[in-house]
């Protein structure tokens, strides 16, 4: 993980998220949680997944692993997935819409190709963040909800949509039910077009999947890759020579610190071990018809958090 400096004034640190194989050519990166940047707003976990190319007879199988204290988004821009969990949800996600799962006080779900889709092959590509929730809400009960994209508010003008996955932003407002302040848009620039980034909430980034971005007043551009989170109260014009396609995230920042380990987020680093002395012992409900699960990797050195 690196960062790099920018001159603009508005530009307060600029991620360059290594890239991970996470096994038979499955690549991600992840852009939060960084040892420059801990979160943006409620967001503690950031990862582009691919894109990659599965032949006849494979593609993706994450087994069953748990969450507590978060809630997952996951968002595709190419492919499908079979999304199982603990709460009995069986829900194939295609790009465009949106899977919001709260694990709260303890869930368990798998993420795999589907059977017709393994069989013929395809590629697969998208966006998966972690939400951590309001201490409030750490110990909510579990639950998932699925939203069909023909849900999911998108504007167009003079080159730019804007599909608004979650929150608030640019006067629309997302029917994906969040438990605190904050937006997750998908902002498609064509290209030449211009786009007016407005300080609606404290903390923002915007994360670029595919092209260029620059900055009124800068030199050079914002890459593919790059997570570039601006200073609270700064606006900024953004604009592509040859077309871009980027995702904003952002909100308010907890007045509480959060801990983050494995799949685990708290407000209270006792919570945490006892989610890992829950799974080592199985005492997480299990998702049905699933009887593999990922094991909770050893401590490599005695946990301490900042």
């Amino acid at each position: 993980m690196t960062v790099r400096s920018s001159p603009h004034a508005a530009v307060d640190t600029i991620i360059l998220p290594p890239v991970r194989d996470l096994g038979d050519g499955f690549k991600v990166r992840r852009a939060l949680p960084s040892a420059h940047r801990r979160m943006v707003g409620p967001f503690i976990f950031f990862d582009q997944m691919g894109p990659a190319a599965f032949s006849s007879g494979e593609g993706l199988d994450v087994r069953p692993h748990p969450h507590i204290g978060l809630a997952t988004v996951t968002y595709l821009l190419e492919g499908e997935i079979l999304h199982r969990d603990s709460v009995g949800s069986v829900q194939a996600i295609r790009p465009g819409e949106v899977n919001w799962m709260t694990a709260g006080a303890g869930i368990v779900h798998s993420e795999r190709t589907g059977a017709a889709l393994r069989a013929s092959g395809g590629r697969l590509a998208g966006l998966q963040a972690w939400v951590a929730l309001p201490a409030a809400q750490e110990e909510a009960a579990p639950a998932f909800a699925h939203y069909a994209a023909d849900r999911i508010p998108t504007i167009k003008d003079a080159g730019v949509r804007l599909t608004l996955i979650a929150g608030r932003h640019d006067g629309l407002a997302s029917p994906v039910e969040t438990l605190s302040d904050m937006v997750y848009a998908d902002i498609a620039l064509s290209p030449g077009a211009r786009y007016q980034l407005r300080a609606g909430h404290i903390e923002r980034a915007i994360y670029v999947v595919e092209g260029q971005v620059a900055a009124d007043g800068q030199t050079g551009a914002f890459a593919a890759g790059e997570l570039v989170v601006f200073k609270p109260g700064a606006e900024i014009l953004l604009s592509s020579e040859r077309g871009a396609r980027l995702m904003l995230i952002g909100g308010e920042p907890f007045p509480e610190k959060r801990f983050i380990e494995w799949n685990f987020v708290s407000s209270r680093p006792e919570r945490i071990e006892q989610a890992k002395a829950d799974w080592r012992a199985q005492r997480f409900a299990p998702v049905p018809e699933e009887t593999d699960f990922i094991p909770l990797p050893p401590d490599p050195r005695p946990v301490r958090y900042p």
